[in-house]
């Protein structure tokens, strides 16, 4: 199977000196090391690369769960489906009848490196993050490339059976998966065939907030810009403009979500951690502005009821651990154990 062969070729390559997705403190201007090996057509506007833990070209009967893992700031699909695969594997029963997906955003200087075709899509470094359009071969938003995945496993020629869809992202990757809760359109095809999605956001830099108010509120006041999009609701990209910002909260509302947070991830001087001002006035570390974000959504007017905020007891920064700890576990298989909500 290609999507085996990738894995026992990526696998080797950590063998060699690398880490799996773990502190993301190198910078996101090198080229990706490896280049997913599955291809997607985003309305024929652009090839997306991806890696499938089997081939989505034939029905798959057996899959009922199918889990979108969305890297990091690095861009290396390789080490988060890696990640997926070993998280796939610690769930058990759970994850046995699962489909991992391991999109790849990639931006120009990974075209350029590895020689891919010119209709490969590419966005800015951190463009991705916030659904921004592509550089090209045309100005295709990330989240239309999600939307794409979701139209694919909403057909029910290929997936019969299929019962439920996450979406979940680690750090740069979180940002993406939080976002996309907000404004991702792709739900629908799913929600026609019954078909439930659930959003697991890990680990962010930052939130999308939907009022100016913020948890430090002097830094937003000295900080032009502090509520544009992908902080806040002004200057929106095109994708997610034409709805209103009461719309958009309505809908995030609604939808399932699971917040985890890594309790170490606490160092205000991570080389990763996003330190523009925009940032800084949600909180001075990710664990701290991942649960400021949370008791804002609560107490809101509307509330949260189908948002969960899980604790991942001593860990930090780390991809990995995060996706393969009992509450990751149990945010993607549902498996047991996990029991940190707060």
């Amino acid at each position: 199977m290609r999507a085996l062969a990738g894995l026992v070729a990526i696998a080797l390559m950590l063998i060699c000196g690398d880490a799996l997705a773990a502190d993301e403190a190198a910078p996101n201007h090198k080229p990706v090391r490896a280049i997913a090996d599955t291809r997607l057509s985003v309305g024929g506007q652009g090839i997306l690369p991806l890696y499938l833990s089997s081939d989505w070209s034939l029905p798959l009967p057996a899959i009922s769960r199918a889990i979108i893992v969305l890297h990091g700031r690095l861009r290396n699909a390789d080490d988060y489906y890696l990640s997926a695969h070993t998280a796939q594997v610690a769930a058990g029963d759970d994850g046995k009848h699962a489909l991992m997906i391991v999109p790849q955003f990639l931006a120009e200087i990974d075209i350029e490196a590895h020689k891919l075709p010119a209709d490969m899509l590419r966005w800015s470094l951190e463009g991705w993050e916030g659904g921004e359009a592509a550089l090209g071969p045309n100005p295709v938003s990330s989240f239309e490339a999600l939307d794409a995945i979701l139209a694919k496993l909403s057909d029910r020629r290929i997936f019969p059976n299929l019962k439920q869809v996450v979406v979940a992202g680690h750090s740069g990757g979180g940002q993406v998966a939080q976002r996309y809760a907000i404004a991702g359109k792709g739900e629908m095809a799913l929600s026609r065939q019954h078909i439930d999605v659930r959003y697991v956001v890990a680990n962010p830099s930052s939130y999308a907030y939907f009022t100016a108010e913020r948890p430090l509120p002097a830094i937003a006041k000295s900080c032009p810009g502090y509520n544009n999009w992908k902080y806040g609701m002004d200057e929106r990209p095109p994708y997610v403009a034409n709805v209103a910002p009461d719309t958009l909260e309505q809908r995030y509302v609604e939808r399932e979500v699971v917040y985890l947070l890594g309790t170490l991830d606490t160092n205000p001087k991570h080389p990763a951690l996003d330190k523009s001002c925009m940032a800084e006035a949600q909180g001075a570390t990710r664990y701290a502005r991942g649960h400021a974000y949370a008791d804002v959504m609560a107490k809101r007017n509307h509330g949260t009821p189908h948002h969960r905020v899980w604790d991942v007891a001593g860990v930090g920064h780390d991809g990995d651990k995060m996706l393969t700890s009992a509450c990751g576990l149990a945010a993607l298989f549902d498996s047991p154990g996990c029991g940190a909500e707060r």
